[in-house]
Protein backbone atom coordinates (compact mmCIF):
# COMPACT_ATOMS: atom_id res chain seq x y z
CA UNK A 1 0.00 0.00 0.00
CA UNK A 2 1.41 3.54 -0.87
CA UNK A 3 1.77 6.01 1.39
CA UNK A 4 -0.87 8.35 -0.65
CA UNK A 5 -3.47 5.65 -0.03
CA UNK A 6 -2.52 5.09 3.33
CA UNK A 7 -3.03 8.74 4.01
CA UNK A 8 -6.66 8.63 1.71
CA UNK A 9 -7.68 5.68 3.45
CA UNK A 10 -6.84 7.62 6.97
CA UNK A 11 -8.16 10.78 5.31
CA UNK A 12 -11.87 9.07 5.22
CA UNK A 13 -11.35 7.67 8.46
CA UNK A 14 -10.98 10.85 10.34
CA UNK A 15 -13.98 12.14 8.08
CA UNK A 16 -16.01 9.89 8.99
CA UNK A 17 -15.58 9.76 12.54
CA UNK A 18 -16.38 13.31 12.74
CA UNK A 19 -18.57 13.25 10.35
CA UNK A 20 -20.71 9.94 9.96
CA UNK A 21 -21.55 8.88 6.76
CA UNK A 22 -25.73 9.52 6.94
CA UNK A 23 -28.42 11.90 5.63
CA UNK A 24 -28.52 14.84 7.31
CA UNK A 25 -32.37 15.31 6.27
CA UNK A 26 -33.40 11.82 7.30
CA UNK A 27 -30.40 10.00 8.93
CA UNK A 28 -30.36 6.86 6.59
CA UNK A 29 -26.89 5.78 6.27
CA UNK A 30 -24.72 6.72 3.26
CA UNK A 31 -21.60 6.80 1.65
CA UNK A 32 -18.53 8.14 3.10
CA UNK A 33 -18.61 12.11 2.59
CA UNK A 34 -22.48 12.29 1.51
CA UNK A 35 -25.37 13.97 3.37
CA UNK A 36 -28.01 13.36 1.06
CA UNK A 37 -29.49 10.27 0.22
CA UNK A 38 -31.26 9.66 -2.95
CA UNK A 39 -35.00 9.50 -1.22
CA UNK A 40 -34.33 13.26 0.29
CA UNK A 41 -32.76 14.41 -2.89
CA UNK A 42 -36.30 13.72 -4.63
CA UNK A 43 -37.83 16.29 -1.70
CA UNK A 44 -35.67 18.80 -3.47
CA UNK A 45 -37.95 21.70 -5.02
CA UNK A 46 -35.66 23.87 -7.89
CA UNK A 47 -37.24 26.90 -8.82
CA UNK A 48 -37.80 26.85 -12.63
CA UNK A 49 -39.93 29.28 -14.57
CA UNK A 50 -42.76 30.64 -14.60
CA UNK A 51 -41.93 32.63 -11.35
CA UNK A 52 -41.94 36.47 -10.57
CA UNK A 53 -38.82 38.19 -11.46
CA UNK A 54 -38.71 40.27 -8.88
CA UNK A 55 -39.59 37.64 -5.39
CA UNK A 56 -38.60 34.32 -7.20
CA UNK A 57 -41.90 33.35 -6.36
CA UNK A 58 -42.73 30.37 -7.88
CA UNK A 59 -46.43 30.01 -9.80
CA UNK A 60 -48.28 26.94 -11.65
CA UNK A 61 -49.49 27.44 -15.06
CA UNK A 62 -48.44 28.32 -19.22
CA UNK A 63 -46.85 31.15 -18.10
CA UNK A 64 -45.00 31.81 -21.18
CA UNK A 65 -43.52 35.39 -20.61
CA UNK A 66 -41.49 37.33 -17.80
CA UNK A 67 -43.79 38.81 -14.71
CA UNK A 68 -43.65 40.52 -11.70
CA UNK A 69 -46.46 38.90 -9.24
CA UNK A 70 -49.30 41.06 -7.81
CA UNK A 71 -47.87 41.02 -4.12
CA UNK A 72 -44.46 42.91 -5.53
CA UNK A 73 -46.31 44.96 -7.87
CA UNK A 74 -48.00 46.59 -4.84
CA UNK A 75 -44.80 46.88 -2.67
CA UNK A 76 -41.63 49.28 -3.09
CA UNK A 77 -38.60 47.73 -2.08
CA UNK A 78 -35.03 48.87 -2.44
CA UNK A 79 -33.55 45.76 -3.62
CA UNK A 80 -33.63 45.21 -8.03
CA UNK A 81 -34.77 41.71 -7.02
CA UNK A 82 -34.30 38.75 -4.97
CA UNK A 83 -32.58 35.56 -6.77
CA UNK A 84 -33.51 31.91 -5.09
CA UNK A 85 -32.27 28.17 -6.83
CA UNK A 86 -34.59 26.53 -4.15
CA UNK A 87 -37.59 26.78 -2.71
CA UNK A 88 -37.27 26.17 1.37
CA UNK A 89 -38.96 22.60 1.25
CA UNK A 90 -38.18 19.09 1.96
CA UNK A 91 -34.31 18.10 2.25
CA UNK A 92 -32.90 21.77 1.08
CA UNK A 93 -35.25 23.59 4.38
CA UNK A 94 -34.15 20.62 6.66
CA UNK A 95 -30.25 20.88 5.96
CA UNK A 96 -30.60 24.92 6.32
CA UNK A 97 -32.23 24.15 10.08
CA UNK A 98 -29.64 21.86 11.24
CA UNK A 99 -26.61 24.21 9.51
CA UNK A 100 -28.55 26.69 11.56
CA UNK A 101 -29.49 25.45 14.45
CA UNK A 102 -27.85 22.57 15.36
CA UNK A 103 -24.08 23.44 14.41
CA UNK A 104 -23.41 20.86 11.80
CA UNK A 105 -21.18 23.14 9.96
CA UNK A 106 -20.39 20.74 7.38
CA UNK A 107 -23.60 20.93 5.57
CA UNK A 108 -21.76 24.24 4.67
CA UNK A 109 -20.04 23.26 1.54
CA UNK A 110 -23.52 21.95 0.36
CA UNK A 111 -25.41 24.77 0.81
CA UNK A 112 -22.54 27.13 -0.81
CA UNK A 113 -22.83 24.88 -3.76
CA UNK A 114 -26.80 25.44 -3.72
CA UNK A 115 -26.44 29.11 -3.43
CA UNK A 116 -23.57 29.27 -6.66
CA UNK A 117 -26.47 27.95 -8.73
CA UNK A 118 -27.83 31.38 -8.11
CA UNK A 119 -24.96 32.98 -10.49
CA UNK A 120 -26.78 30.90 -13.75
CA UNK A 121 -29.63 33.27 -13.00
CA UNK A 122 -30.26 35.95 -15.87
CA UNK A 123 -30.45 38.41 -13.23
CA UNK A 124 -27.34 37.96 -12.00
CA UNK A 125 -25.16 35.71 -14.49
CA UNK A 126 -23.05 38.63 -16.70
CA UNK A 127 -24.52 42.13 -14.71
CA UNK A 128 -21.78 44.56 -13.69
CA UNK A 129 -19.23 44.04 -10.99
CA UNK A 130 -20.42 43.04 -7.80
CA UNK A 131 -19.02 42.15 -3.97
CA UNK A 132 -21.05 39.91 -1.50
CA UNK A 133 -22.73 41.39 1.15
CA UNK A 134 -23.67 39.16 4.27
CA UNK A 135 -26.73 39.61 6.48
CA UNK A 136 -25.38 40.47 9.56
CA UNK A 137 -26.09 38.88 13.07
CA UNK A 138 -26.71 41.15 16.29
CA UNK A 139 -23.29 40.20 18.18
CA UNK A 140 -25.72 38.50 21.20
CA UNK A 141 -27.31 36.08 18.77
CA UNK A 142 -23.62 35.34 16.92
CA UNK A 143 -22.77 34.79 20.20
CA UNK A 144 -25.28 32.21 20.99
CA UNK A 145 -24.87 30.30 17.57
CA UNK A 146 -21.16 30.73 17.21
CA UNK A 147 -21.31 32.18 13.79
CA UNK A 148 -23.26 34.43 11.40
CA UNK A 149 -24.97 31.29 8.71
CA UNK A 150 -24.95 34.17 6.22
CA UNK A 151 -21.17 34.87 6.31
CA UNK A 152 -20.08 31.54 6.41
CA UNK A 153 -22.04 30.73 3.23
CA UNK A 154 -20.95 34.31 1.80
CA UNK A 155 -17.08 33.55 2.74
CA UNK A 156 -17.79 30.01 0.90
CA UNK A 157 -19.38 31.72 -1.90
CA UNK A 158 -16.62 34.53 -2.60
CA UNK A 159 -14.24 31.47 -3.03
CA UNK A 160 -16.35 29.82 -5.29
CA UNK A 161 -17.03 32.69 -7.70
CA UNK A 162 -14.12 35.23 -7.01
CA UNK A 163 -16.58 37.89 -6.72
CA UNK A 164 -15.40 39.95 -3.15
CA UNK A 165 -17.06 39.79 0.24
CA UNK A 166 -17.51 43.03 1.57
CA UNK A 167 -18.89 43.05 5.50
CA UNK A 168 -20.46 46.55 5.03
CA UNK A 169 -23.51 45.88 7.69
CA UNK A 170 -24.04 45.63 11.33
CA UNK A 171 -26.36 45.03 13.44
CA UNK A 172 -26.89 47.43 16.38
CA UNK A 173 -30.26 46.51 17.31
CA UNK A 174 -31.21 43.29 18.82
CA UNK A 175 -34.31 41.94 17.81
CA UNK A 176 -37.08 39.83 18.82
CA UNK A 177 -37.34 36.69 16.96
CA UNK A 178 -39.79 36.98 13.57
CA UNK A 179 -41.18 33.43 13.21
CA UNK A 180 -44.60 34.40 14.24
CA UNK A 181 -44.52 37.96 12.98
CA UNK A 182 -46.44 38.88 9.79
CA UNK A 183 -45.01 41.29 6.76
CA UNK A 184 -46.24 44.48 8.58
CA UNK A 185 -44.62 43.31 12.14
CA UNK A 186 -41.33 42.24 10.46
CA UNK A 187 -40.79 45.55 9.37
CA UNK A 188 -41.55 47.20 12.41
CA UNK A 189 -39.75 44.61 14.28
CA UNK A 190 -36.43 45.01 12.11
CA UNK A 191 -36.54 49.44 11.79
CA UNK A 192 -33.43 50.88 12.70
CA UNK A 193 -31.75 47.40 13.42
CA UNK A 194 -28.90 47.63 11.00
CA UNK A 195 -26.21 50.66 9.80
CA UNK A 196 -23.67 50.49 7.71
CA UNK A 197 -20.09 49.95 9.17
CA UNK A 198 -17.33 52.79 9.04
CA UNK A 199 -15.11 53.04 6.15
CA UNK A 200 -17.26 50.79 4.25
CA UNK A 201 -17.48 51.47 0.89
CA UNK A 202 -20.91 50.87 -0.95
CA UNK A 203 -20.95 54.09 -3.05
CA UNK A 204 -21.99 53.39 -6.65
CA UNK A 205 -21.15 49.77 -6.05
CA UNK A 206 -23.49 46.92 -7.10
CA UNK A 207 -23.65 44.36 -4.54
CA UNK A 208 -25.63 41.15 -3.71
CA UNK A 209 -26.66 40.39 -0.43
CA UNK A 210 -26.47 37.17 0.87
CA UNK A 211 -28.52 35.10 3.70
CA UNK A 212 -29.68 31.57 4.09
CA UNK A 213 -33.88 31.89 3.50
CA UNK A 214 -35.96 34.39 1.81
CA UNK A 215 -39.38 34.79 3.80
CA UNK A 216 -41.31 37.79 4.02
CA UNK A 217 -38.15 39.50 2.36
CA UNK A 218 -38.21 42.30 5.51
CA UNK A 219 -34.86 41.30 6.57
CA UNK A 220 -33.05 41.85 3.51
CA UNK A 221 -35.55 44.90 2.78
CA UNK A 222 -34.27 46.59 5.62
CA UNK A 223 -30.50 46.01 4.73
CA UNK A 224 -31.16 47.41 1.33
CA UNK A 225 -32.81 50.48 2.29
CA UNK A 226 -29.55 51.34 4.30
CA UNK A 227 -27.20 50.37 1.28
CA UNK A 228 -29.25 52.15 -0.85
CA UNK A 229 -29.01 55.09 1.68
CA UNK A 230 -25.34 54.60 1.60
CA UNK A 231 -25.36 55.35 -2.25
CA UNK A 232 -25.45 51.28 -3.16
CA UNK A 233 -25.68 51.72 -7.20
CA UNK A 234 -27.91 48.25 -7.42
CA UNK A 235 -28.80 45.24 -4.79
CA UNK A 236 -29.65 41.58 -5.70
CA UNK A 237 -30.89 39.49 -3.10
CA UNK A 238 -29.41 36.36 -3.48
CA UNK A 239 -30.22 33.38 -0.93
CA UNK A 240 -30.31 29.28 -0.88
CA UNK A 241 -34.18 28.95 -0.65
CA UNK A 242 -37.06 31.03 -1.16
CA UNK A 243 -40.12 30.65 1.82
Amino acid sequence: MSLITLASRTAKAALSLFYPPHCASCQEATESGVHLCGECEKTIWKICAPFCQRCSQPFEGDVTQEFVCSNCTDREVHYDCAVAPYRSRGAVREFIHQFKYSEKLYLRQQLADWLAEGFEDSRIAGQKPWALVPVPLHHVRQRERGFNQAEVLARLLSKKTKVPLLNALKRIRYTTTQTRLDRADRMENLHGAFQIRQNAEVLNRHLILIDDVFTTGSTVEECSRILRKAGAASIRVLTVARG
